[in-house]
């Protein structure tokens, strides 16, 4: 029979277990239900798309009326996203990376690049739902949003707000990339941002190897 304190010591560990498990569901719960309002324009030939690298934010307009403004994820000091003046030129929304991804087998998975997948085993490149490219490998999609520089140099977009951003563009809508935006100063300045998604569980492989993560969003609505 285990000794009484080693019983204790093992409901403490438990009841910890559990309340982590509970505490990661409610912040996940509150990432997916994060939210953005987005208005359709009138002339989508007239869409213009500004982001800021350092505030992280991507602003939608229809000549100087804003349609959306949005947290976004850019990248690392070591993979940057691209300055300048771009045009989208490729849109899908089924894009799959094609260097990097899930390796499986059964009911086994890893994370891994193409290159290093074992033997034997099948891949599938990582989601990137709602694709917009504006470089040469180098897009605008749904990914985790974090309050802090994390990509590979795409444009991360929350889940509920990669669907609009796609809807609100199309091929030839020209996209500015700067260090900052006038607007960040304005109507960029106070812009809730989801919770940080870095200490969120992620979702299961299955989700990534089948088409789940690109389901995964709430059905866009406009104003």
């Amino acid at each position: 029979m285990k000794h009484p304190f080693v019983l204790l010591a093992s409901a403490l560990l438990f009841a910890c277990a559990i309340s982590s498990c509970s505490t990661g569901v409610s912040q996940l719960r509150s990432y997916q239900a994060y939210d953005r309002p987005a208005s359709l324009p009138s002339h989508p030939g007239a869409v213009r798309v500004k982001i800021s690298l350092r505030h992280q934010m991507v602003y939608v307009f229809e000549g100087s009326k804003p349609l959306l403004i949005a947290p976004c994820t850019v990248g690392t000091s070591s993979a940057s996203t691209p300055q300048g003046n771009f045009k989208i030129f490729l849109k899908s929304p089924f894009k799959r990376a094609n260097s990097h991804g899930w390796a499986y087998k059964g009911n086994h998975y890893k994370q891994t690049m193409i290159g290093s997948r074992p033997a034997g085993w099948l891949f599938k490149g990582t989601p990137m739902p709602y694709w917009c490219e504006f470089k040469p490998n180098y897009g605008i999609h749904t990914g985790w949003v974090k309050p802090y520089p994390s990509s590979h140099g795409c444009i991360r977009m929350h889940e509920n707000l990669s669907p609009k951003f796609f809807r609100l563009v199309q091929v030839g809508t020209p996209v500015n990339i700067a260090a900052t935006q006038p607007e960040d100063a304005t109507i960029g300045k106070n812009i809730p941002r989801p919770p940080d998604a870095g200490p969120l569980p992620d979702y299961a492989p299955q989700m990534y190897v089948g088409d789940g993560y690109f389901r995964h969003h709430k059905t866009p609505s406009y104003e």
